[in-house]
This record gives C-alpha cells, structure tokens and sequence, in this order.
C-alpha cells in the first residue's frame, strides 16, 4: 500500500458553518471536493499522530463513499485507529457518546443533519473534537483557512474496507475497527434512566409510538424501546434508514412528521409519541392530541429532571438558544439555577457544559440535551421524558398543563420563511439592524417597545465574541420578536422568525399558539415587511 499525495486546487465555498459543511451531494461528488475538505481538517490539528479517530454517518446517500475516502486519507495522514459504526452508521450523540467513553482525539460526522437526502439532496461533515462536540470557532476558522490554500492532500492507495463486519482490519499502519453502532449508547442511557420504571409503564398499559423517520435513530430506537423496554414490535415507525429518508424529510416538526402526527391526533391516538430527524439529534414530543414545544419541552425536563437517576443530585445550571423561549428561564429561578442565554449553535453550550456551569441545555429548533455528551440527542429527550411520565404517572398533557399552572405559559411560535432568495433576506436583516435601536417606547397596539438590538454574545468560560446573533425586539410585558437567518440550508436562505409572549392567568392557558400571538406576528410583519420583502404570502414551516 502507498500513500500518494495529490495535487490539488482550493475550492471558494468550502467554509463551515455552526453545523459544520453542508452542500448538495452533487457539489460533495466534485473532484478533489470532500479530499480538500477532509485534508483541511488534518492539516489544522496537531499531536494526533498515532491517535485514534471516530467516523460514522447518518445514512444518507454518499455516507458509505465518503467514509472509504475519510479512511483512506486518515490512514496517510499518520492516525493510529479509526472506530467507525457498522454500516457507516453513527447518530451524532452516539458519536460523542463513543469520543468521549474511548478518549478518541475527536470526530468526523456526516450528516446534513435535517436537511432531505438522496443523490439531489445535502450532504454534510464536521468535526468534533476530544470532548465530543462540536469544534469551536478557532479550529472551523483554521479548517476554511486551509481549504484557501490547499495544494495538496494525502491519501492511501487501498481496497475498501467493509463497513458491515464487526471486528478490526488493517488499513496500511492504521487499525479500522467496525463497532457496534448502537450499543455504548444504548448502555450511557440505562445509566441516565430508571429502564425498570419505563418498562413497567409500557407493560401497564401506555402505549407509544416512535417515528424514525427513515433515518439514523431508526436502529437505535428499535433496539432501545423493543428490546430493552419490552415495547411492541411495530412501536418505531419508519425504522430502517435509507439513503433518500424514503423520499421525506427527517425534520422532526409538525409539517414533515406527518405520519406521526396523523397517529397522535387521530382516533384511538398512543400516550405518548416522538420523532427525531435525519442524525438523531432533535426530537418532537407529542401526547395524545398534545404537541409540545421544544421550549416547553426544556422547561419541563428541567422542572422535573431529579426524578431520574442521571439528575437526581440536581442540576449545575440551565442554558438555552436566545431565540428559544424563556420558560426555562422561569424554573432556573425557581430552583436558584444560572440560567445562560448563548447564541444558536450547540458549541456554546460545550464550553458551559466542560466547566461545569450548566446540566441541562436546549434551543426552539427541537433540540436537547445534557451533559452526557456535547451534542444535542434526541432519543435522550424521549426517555427523559417517559421516565418523568413513569414517575410521576401522569400524562404527557397533565405534565404540561400543571407546569403551566405552578410557572406560566411561554406562548410560542417559529415561522420559517424556507428558501428565500439570499438578497432580499439580507436586505431585511440590515434594514432591522438600522431600525430596531430606534424602536424603544413606539407603541405597537396593545404593545410597548422596551429595546430593539442585535444579540452579541461574550461567552464567560473563553472570552470569545459572537456579534449579529439575531435581531431582537423586546416588549415591556415580556414578549418577543426575534428575527434570524439561518445557515443550516443549502439554497437561498431559511429566515426565521420567533414569537413570544406570557401567560400567567391558568383561563387564559392552552389555547392555540397562532391565535395567542396574532397580534406579535402582526407587528413582525409590519416592522420587517416581510411579505414584501420576500414575496412569501405565508411561511413554509410554523412550529
């Protein structure tokens, strides 16, 4: 076996975001594309000669591919073992889960995360470094300074490895070892969670229903629920990953989990149902004909996390995304908790979580977490949340409502305005920026401006600063507006708009979303001009 080192050329786009790298498959399939990238990594890391790297995927087209490439450059480029997941599967918790218990130098993960799959579809990478989570800015600013002056990559000259057969094999001087992909994680969370309890509520009666959304958490939640805890079989829908995700989108919302929300909503509706996206990072919680927020979702968990063994000595702290709502915000201070409002993107909550300043984390976009791992995961949320149900022995509706009795309710509501031409976008977020600074004290009908501004964030652990983190209008009742562009697509560009507003009269609790904050999405529309603006009538997605 030889190493070759390539000649190459530097690509003008290759710069990652929060979530790392994601561009349609087909940009991925361009010569020398995903080789710059990976050798971009390597070449920004030190002292890893030797050491032992974690590589696995969600599934999706081009996941298996990849991995021979990454395998291949790994070996040249002086690693001493590579774990990867059978199949090429990884969720991304799991992938933190296995850094973390085996002390690897750090990670590669492909996943676009939500985003559709399949040959037209995205394709993602990033790296996570020896903590388990996501690389901090100075390493992503260090990997797209490298792609800017590539000339070169190194690269083995080998036959594949099968990805399929448990076991070690030799790739050059390197050590692949194929790992069960499900079993460290599935151990981690029958420390965190009281499994008899569970089981003895599947066992009394509660039924629930898993949707996988044909992708990564499919055979986690299989083994997990139907195995471990003696759910029965069928209880995972959509549980075996495809490359396309069956042709749907695995974006665990009301839109795109239609399938489970006609089940939870329907006639003779399960207990308890829950979805997770393409990666396994997010997830939706829903009752019976009950959806709950992700904001309300954090909350609760928090409120309620000493009822499982993993949280019972109590929590360090609470964080949340600043465009997340502030219910959690309510049961930190009830519980004397620091209470951390960091910019979108889970790194932040990473430096919180390894300096032990926070437990429990969580953003409006369907994801939570704690400090087990340093991302995000979505099947821990289901069980946190079935463990409080067998705690408790209360519905997932009767949990929510008496949250909302003993803290107030947080009426929420994202609008995503999805694929929306990049100009005009920036265009009415730079108008915001001029205008929101000027908005303090205008009366909005029944609504008062207590400050407009762009949210800049000072992390306290490092020093670092986040500027233009999202345009923010404050009410002086509490209420919200927030507007932000997200990154995570690879057309045009998704803006986002955020909604809030308190409730503290029990009458006035639990009723429809979209009727509680007409009023607020009234007068984002009318500061932001966004129908005109964007000419979209309505949004795409509302959760």
């Amino acid at each position: 076996m030889n190493i070759h080192t390539v000649a190459t050329q530097p690509f003008d786009d290759q710069k990652p975001g929060t979530s790392g790298l994601r561009k349609k498959v087909t940009v991925f399939q361009k010569r020398n594309y995903l080789e710059n990238f990976v050798q971009a990594i390597f070449d920004s890391l030190d002292g890893f000669e030797g050491s032992t790297l974690v590589v696995g995927g969600d599934g999706r087209f081009y996941n298996r591919q990849a991995i021979q490439v990454i395998l291949k450059m790994a070996a040249a480029n002086g690693f001493g073992k590579v774990m990867v997941g059978q199949g090429g599967i990884l969720s991304t918790p799991a992938a933190s889960c296995i850094i973390r218990k085996y002390k690897a130098f750090g990670g590669i993960i492909l996943s676009a995360s939500h985003n559709p799959g399949g040959p037209d579809g995205d394709f993602g990478i990033k790296y996570n470094t020896g903590n388990g989570g996501p690389a901090p800015e100075k390493v992503t600013d260090a990997i797209f300074n490298g792609t800017k002056t590539i000339e070169a990559y190194k690269i083995l000259e080998a036959n594949d490895v099968s990805l399929d057969d448990l076991g070690e094999t030799q790739l050059g001087d390197m050590t692949v070892q194929v790992v069960d992909a499900v079993a460290d994680y599935a151990e981690l969370m029958e420390s965190l969670f009281d499994f008899d309890a569970i089981r003895a509520l599947i066992k009394g009666g509660t039924r629930i229903c898993m949707d996988s959304l044909h992708a990564v958490t499919g055979p986690y939640a299989k083994d997990i629920f139907e195995n471990r805890l003696g759910a029965p079989a069928g209880t995972v829908q959509n549980g075996v990953p495809l490359e396309d995700f069956g042709g749907g989108h695995p974006d665990p919302n009301l839109v795109y989990a239609h399938d489970l929300v006609k089940v939870m909503f329907g006639e003779n509706a399960p207990d308890f149902g829950a979805a997770s996206d393409g990666d396994g990072d997010r997830n939706m919680i829903l009752g019976k004909n009950f959806f709950v927020t992700p904001s309300d979702s954090l909350a609760m968990l928090a409120a309620n996390a000493t009822l499982a063994p993993g949280y019972k000595s109590g929590l360090a702290g609470i964080a949340r995304s600043m465009p997340t709502s502030a219910a959690a915000d309510r049961v930190a201070a009830k519980l004397g908790l620091d209470c951390y409002e960091t910019p979108t993107g889970w790194k932040f909550f990473g430096n919180l979580m390894d300096a032990d300043k926070v437990t429990l984390c969580g953003e409006e976009s369907f994801g939570t977490g704690s400090n087990h791992v340093r991302e995000k995961d979505g099947l821990w949320a289901v069980l946190f949340w079935l463990n409080i149900m067998a705690a408790r022995k209360e519905s997932v509706e009767d949990i929510a409502r008496a949250h909302w009795k003993e803290y107030g309710q947080n009426y929420y509501s994202r609008h995503d305005y999805e694929e929306v031409a990049s100009e005009p976008a920036n265009q009415l977020m730079e108008n915001l920026r001029e205008l929101v600074p000027t908005l303090k004290g205008k009366q909005f009908g029944s609504y008062t401006v207590e400050y407009g501004d762009d949210f800049s964030y000072t992390d306290p652990i490092d020093s670092s600063v986040s500027n233009k983190q999202g345009i923010r209008i404050g009410f002086t009742d509490g209420s919200r507006i927030i507007f932000r562009l997200s990154g995570t697509g690879t057309a045009g560009a998704t803006l986002r708009l955020y909604l809030e507003s308190f409730e503290g009269d029990v009458a006035n609790q639990g009723k429809d979303p979209q009727e509680s904050l007409a009023e607020l999405i009234r007068i984002a529309d009318e500061v932001a001009k966004i129908k005109e603006m964007t000419g979209r009538s309505e949004p795409t997605v509302i959760t």
